[in-house]
């Protein structure tokens, strides 16, 4: 079963909607995609951490 749940990028509240209804911010998916092995993004996604960071944080704005 897929996760609908939302996390907002301004203020943290969790929501099923693409934008807040609190603060009106855009929404994300808090929750890592699964890990498989034979992931065809899962070297491009490495490379990235690898160079901003541990965390990539979701958030265009952040």
């Amino acid at each position: 079963m897929k996760s609908r749940i939302r996390k907002c990028c301004e203020c943290g509240r969790y929501t099923l909607k693409e934008t807040c209804p609190l603060c009106r911010g855009k929404t994300y998916m808090p929750i890592p995609p699964r890990f498989s092995p034979e992931d065809p993004y899962g070297k491009y996604r490495r490379m990235l951490r690898k160079q901003r960071g541990f965390w990539i944080r979701r958030c265009i704005n952040d």
